[in-house]
């Protein structure tokens, strides 16, 4: 692939964050794993970490509740450790006390735990807090949005499709089974092993998922012992990672840079990324402005290439974007679609046309077969394309390495 396609980023669409271009080839030739975060699910109303945390703490402990919802309004940026001293926890046990602490670090995992531990002496599948978070999620009647069905059809690798999630919700296997009817669900140690073949597939719950009906406990991946059991103890998560980030380039949608566990894990696989040729590149999804100097370097630094996007309207660039590249899919999209982008692009003369319009037609003719250039050659020629677009047209097919791995 030549210098200036590794270095190209593109929009799919005016107003849209700009994607690698590398990262979109890679897509189409199957080599990319999505990973889905709770944001992905906050579209259907469920809650992120924080939210649920503050959710299980209403239900069972309301004094601390208290506390909880005065740190949401002490102002302290969202982003960072809340560092308020003005809380008054006097009515607290040193216990409750310890727990708003660690709330106020973001430390979600670890306080869940100690509320498990201060209440039921345990974390067992039946304990009050995984009861509670189980209530929460189904209490919710949630349905798949739009973006859930859009990361399946994102996740098609032509032979299946695979994606992975770290949420408890079933949200994704509905949308898995919309788009191929059948369910292919599997959880935790029971999830297949990375590959590039057929029989990798399905929605794989890396932290556990609810069962089905509500008939029985799940078992989750919810506090920190949890954690060090599933990524420290029994390597069930890490092997898992290790092995995908040398198969698949790994996309991750929904996640925030102080999500921990994950966050130590893929620094892990960039430390791997320095002594092994085989690692592919990492990717996310990032809710802040392209210029935001230390956000982004918050993720490259942990081996990650950020792709910023403008949170504003609930996330609604994240989902238009994710919803373009599914339609303009080089597996799951339909040829009617990029044939009549194709036509929408030369109704404009080159010359007049903007950077991103010229970036995206040469994109969708240097991701195609040679055979699948000839045909949307055809398509722009018929369409009335003028001689700056044939002529980007010829240069793109001149390119080497078109179609080759990185």
């Amino acid at each position: 692939m030549t210098t200036a396609t590794t270095d190209r980023w593109l929009s799919l669409d005016d107003g849209l964050p700009k994607i690698p271009e590398r990262l979109l080839l890679a897509h189409g030739r199957g080599e990319v794993l999505f990973l889905s975060g709770a944001g992905v699910s906050k579209s259907a109303g469920l809650p992120m970490f924080r939210e649920l945390t503050k959710k299980v703490y209403r239900a069972l402990d309301r004094s601390v509740h208290e506390i909880l919802k005065e740190i949401d309004s002490c102002g302290c940026r969202p982003r960072e450790p809340c560092e308020c001293a003005a809380l008054d926890c006097s009515d607290l046990t040193d216990g409750q006390t310890a727990e708003v602490r660690r709330f106020q670090r973001r430390e979600y995992d670890v306080v869940l735990g100690m509320l498990e531990r201060r209440l039921d002496h345990h974390n067992s599948k039946r304990s009050r807090v995984r009861a509670t978070v189980e209530e929460i999620f189904r209490g919710r009647n949630a349905t798949p949005q739009p973006i859930h069905h859009n990361l399946i059809r994102l996740a098609d690798r032509g032979p299946a499709a695979a994606i992975v999630t770290t949420n408890f919700d079933r949200l994704l296997d509905i949308a898995y089974h919309d788009c191929w009817s059948r369910r292919e669900t599997h959880s935790l140690g029971a999830i297949p092993r990375p590959r590039a073949q057929a029989e990798f597939a399905g929605v794989l719950h890396i932290h556990g998922v609810l069962s089905e009906g509500g008939d029985q406990a799940s078992e989750l991946v919810l506090t920190e012992q949890d954690f060090a059991d599933f990524y420290v103890r029994r390597t069930v998560v890490p092997d898992f990672i290790y092995d995908a980030a040398r198969i698949f380039h790994l996309v991750l949608v929904g996640y925030s840079a102080n999500d921990p566990p994950m966050q130590t894990l893929l620094n892990a696989v960039a430390a791997d990324a320095t002594r092994f040729g085989d690692i592919r590149e990492r990717y996310a999804f990032l809710d802040a402005d392209e210029h935001d100097r230390v956000a982004l370097e918050d993720w490259t630094a942990r081996g990650i290439e950020p792709i910023p996007y403008n949170p504003a309207n609930c996330h609604a660039a994240l989902h238009q974007t994710i919803e373009r590249w599914a339609n303009l899919s080089v597996i799951a999209g339909e040829q009617s679609t990029v044939d009549a982008e194709i036509r929408r692009l030369v109704e404009t003369g080159w010359a007049d046309s903007g950077a991103s319009n010229r970036d995206l037609f040469e994109h969708l003719f240097r991701r195609g077969s040679p055979e699948e250039r000839q045909r949307l050659s055809r398509v722009a020629s018929d369409a009335g394309a003028d001689f700056g677009w044939l002529n980007a047209i010829t240069r793109v097919c001149k390119e080497k390495g078109l179609n080759e791995g990185p």
